[in-house]
């Protein structure tokens, strides 16, 4: 018996997003329990109520076995249990068996959200179940790639003037979120955990590409008090991706906060501009959990010459990246504090990247570094960087080793308490 309530006409009109909807019509529904598949019930409710209604998901498992798209307008979904994915591995990499929205990198999703005016919240009870530990494992001894068919755990595509909040997303296969071709989006506490529980892999990264959140081809995206446990990058700034505020943002393990990687497309332009980032927590944590803590905030671009075709290859793409801030960053015992480099995927050959980056801000950082690089700003031969400024930035070296600042074709970088230059060597 499907267990989906209808509740009636709402007794009064209610506001979503700054918008007032007619009265509409509440769904509650509860898992059906005991290993069934809730997939159909849950399309149910939301093809009911996800139109200027209201989709209550009850406390518990809900068991999804197939992949799966909310089309919310002028709604709202509590989220109170967690869709749990199946751990079919083979089924999920069937192309067949998911979506393929996100176009950087041929990425695949299994559960797509778009819309327009809507709020999901999962009042920190629910969420997303990706049951990511029977991926790892089986990927610690198979080849892994972009592209391959592993999911992302929640995309977020073609969407307008939306919240989620309250959310966790755990064990996740691959990216837990992504951000694709959206504008006015909020996400506001979002917790993700990607932690490896299997002993033949203690202390060691089994758990890569688990990044907290891609951005892409968006506008206008806000990522507020986030909590990231993960192997790969906390959060990631893709292409076109612009007027961005990330604020209290944790990230525990992995590789840090990325701008990029960019200019993979040898026939498109990446930009990113008018990013904000204030508060930031980066920290090492428990190596038998997550051994690796790569970098605090790191940008990097493909090199000037196509090697390859995406999404495992590429190169030789345009664009720029602008008007970057980033404040009040706590650094404990990261490898790299702050790096930039333009060579991904790159051969000594190739030509310098024609990406540029400039007027990037840095104020009132402290805290850690295990090598004394503490800044290495490596920028393309071919158009440099220029307008980077730092503000009370004081990142310790180890004990006994001086820092080195690290700048190459960088023009106008004012504001650090030592020469910054092409060696890193006052």
């Amino acid at each position: 018996m499907r267990l989906i309530y209808f509740l009636g006409l709402a007794l009064s009109s209610c506001s979503v997003l700054g918008k007032v909807v007619p009265p509409s019509r509440t769904c509650s529904v509860r898992p059906l329990g005991k290993g069934r598949d809730d997939t159909t019930q849950v399309e149910a409710a939301i093809a009911t109520c996800g139109q200027f209604g209201s989709t209550v998901f009850e406390e518990g498992t809900f068991n999804i076995t197939r992949k799966m798209t909310w089309n919310l307008q002028s709604s709202k979904v509590d989220l109170k249990g967690f869709l749990s994915f199946n751990p079919d591995i083979q089924f999920w990499l069937n192309p067949n068996n998911t979506y393929r929205v996100v176009f950087i990198q041929s990425q695949a999703s299994w559960f797509v959200v778009t819309g327009d005016n809507f709020i999901i919240d999962a009042h920190n009870t629910g969420g997303i179940q990706g049951n990511g530990q029977t991926w790892w494992s089986y990927f610690a001894t198979h080849t892994k790639a972009d592209g391959d068919g592993r999911p992302i755990s929640l995309t977020v595509f073609n969407a307008t003037r939306a919240t989620i909040k309250n959310f966790k997303i755990l064990s996740p296969p691959f990216w837990s979120n992504t951000v694709a071709q959206s504008r006015e989006i909020v996400y506001d506490g979002m917790f993700v955990n990607a932690s490896n529980q299997d002993p033949l892999y203690v202390g060691k990264n089994v758990v890569p590409n688990t990044d907290g959140i891609n951005t892409y081809r968006s506008d206008n995206v806000s990522l507020l008090n986030w909590d990231v446990t993960c192997g790969d990058d906390c959060l990631a700034i893709k292409g076109n991706s612009t007027n961005i505020l990330a604020r209290n943002i944790t990230c525990r393990g992995g590789n840090g906060i990325a701008f990029g990687s960019l200019g993979q497309y040898a026939n498109l332009s990446d930009i990113v501009q008018n990013v904000e980032m204030d508060n930031l927590l980066i920290t090492r944590i428990d190596p038998n959990v997550q051994p690796n803590m790569a970098n605090g905030i790191y940008f990097k671009s493909w090199t000037g010459t196509a090697n390859g075709v995406p999404p495992t290859a590429g190169g030789g793409g345009g664009g720029f990246v602008n008007n970057v801030i980033a404040s009040n960053v706590k650094l404990d015992r990261v490898n790299a504090p702050l790096h930039l480099y333009q060579t991904n995927g790159g051969h000594s050959a190739d030509l310098p990247s024609q990406l540029s980056f400039g007027g990037l801000h840095f104020a009132n950082w402290s805290g850690t570094a295990l090598t004394n690089k503490i800044i290495d700003i490596e920028c393309s031969p071919a158009v440099g960087c220029a307008d980077i400024t730092f503000e009370s930035f004081t990142v310790s070296a180890p004990a006994g080793q001086s820092p080195r600042f690290i700048c190459q074709n960088t023009d106008d970088v004012t504001g650090l308490s030592a020469p910054c230059n092409a060696t890193g060597q006052a």
